[in-house]
């Protein structure tokens, strides 16, 4: 009987051990460029994150929990306490989880509504790893934020997440009165994958004519596309944390199909036809990013082969619900004022700036802000466990300041 409480007790420390030695053999493999804000706490964070993802393959292997479980309980954060400048609830809007955070201050006037999708690349991410990010918002701008707990993949596939967003969403237009919101000053709000169904959800409102017009989208270095992971940021910055290049594809293909099959030829572009290719290089292209963004070097495309049966299982990366990016210039020209924000040293900073020029062309207001020195996910580390990234709270800042002036 003392051997199995002997092997308990000891199993906890030898995975730890095992994922120590893990991240201190992994790190040096991770690029985080001189200009990249705090780079030693992002060296810090990322040995967090390695450590957690190596105990939780060893927790998969033995069959205790899934990674991603794992991952999703680590991710979770520490509960907050009272805050004395809201009021905060956990309601349902049209059965789908989120929480309402309310200014306690008497108002002049009705406030501005947020709708917030938070970020995890549809797999990670919940309402309790968004408090201090919701909270802030709601405090600085004075406005009514609704936080969504849409249902993550790979359990539930696109278009779920999509789905419980926009219904959220409508629920909320349709219940305003009871918030003390203006329905002329709602905005839909989100970071990573959450941009990406902040721009879904503000694309498919668009043509609604039941509902009141959304005043503005905010996209925080939004995913908007799975057709080309060869564009400059995702070869400049594959290696830079929080967002690796491989990862990016693979959590677009665990919303997709609830896997990660085919995600080299995904990476390859041997997924989607020559002629769709074609078809979308008008929106989807390196020709349309500004030279600028192309000093530190652009890795020259090597033709690769379709391969008609990968296509065949991927082939909804076609869809604008899915990928914003590909909407058609009737939708995008109807869209409302946007706010945009990139980071230099992410995977995703293309996506954003095609999505920008796209909406600029299509004459919407684009308010763009790049940090010269973010990287991927530095917005909900603004304050992390008792240590801050300037980058990330100057970002969020740059969102309350473009909420201020709507």
């Amino acid at each position: 009987a003392l051997l199995p409480a002997l092997l308990l007790l000891l199993l906890p420390l030898a995975a730890l051990a095992v994922a120590l030695a893990t991240v201190l053999l992994g790190l040096p493999s991770y690029d985080i460029p001189p200009g990249v804000n705090q780079p030693a706490k992002l060296r810090l964070v990322l040995a967090v994150l390695l450590g957690t993802a190596a105990l939780g393959r060893i927790l998969e292997k033995t069959g205790l929990c899934s990674q991603i479980t794992f991952g999703r309980y680590v991710r979770q954060g520490r509960k907050l306490g009272v805050d004395p400048k809201l009021f905060i609830q956990d309601r349902h809007f049209n059965k789908v989880p989120v929480r309402v955070y309310q200014p306690k201050a008497t108002s002049g006037g009705r406030r501005r509504g947020i709708l917030f999708f938070h970020g995890g690349g549809w797999v990670f991410g919940s309402l309790d790893t968004y408090e201090k990010v919701c909270r802030y918002l709601s405090r600085e701008s004075e406005s009514v934020v609704v936080s969504v707990q849409y249902r993550l993949a790979p359990e539930h596939k696109y278009p779920a997440a999509y789905e419980d967003c926009l219904h959220a969403t409508i629920h909320f237009m349709n219940n305003i009165e009871h918030y003390g919101v203006d329905p002329a000053n709602v905005i839909v709000c989100g970071d990573s994958a959450g941009g990406n169904l902040a721009a879904a959800v503000s694309q498919t409102l668009a043509g609604r004519s039941d509902l009141p017009k959304l005043r503005a989208q905010i996209l925080i270095y939004p995913g908007l596309q799975a057709l080309d992971f060869n564009l400059p940021s995702y070869h400049q910055n594959r290696g830079v944390p929080l967002l690796f290049r491989e990862r990016a594809a693979f959590f677009a293909l665990q919303y997709l199909n609830g896997d990660a099959l085919h995600m080299q030829e995904v990476l390859e572009g041997s997924h989607i036809p020559p002629d769709m290719r074609l078809k979308y290089r008008k929106w989807v292209s390196p020709d349309n990013i500004p030279e600028k963004f192309k000093v530190r070097g652009v890795k020259p495309l090597r033709p690769t082969d379709f391969i008609a049966e990968v296509y065949e299982t991927v082939k909804r990366f076609c869809e604008p619900n899915l990928c914003p990016l590909l909407a058609e210039d009737a939708i995008v020209h109807q869209l409302p004022e946007s706010f945009i924000l990139t980071c230099e040293y992410d995977v995703l900073r293309d996506d954003g700036l095609l999505y920008k020029k796209r909406l600029e062309d299509n004459g919407v207001r684009v308010t763009w802000y790049h940090l010269e020195d973010g990287f991927h996910g530095v917005i909900s580390l603004y304050d992390y466990c008792g240590f801050s990234f300037p980058a990330g709270k100057r970002g969020l800042d740059s969102v309350v300041n473009f909420l201020k002036s709507l």
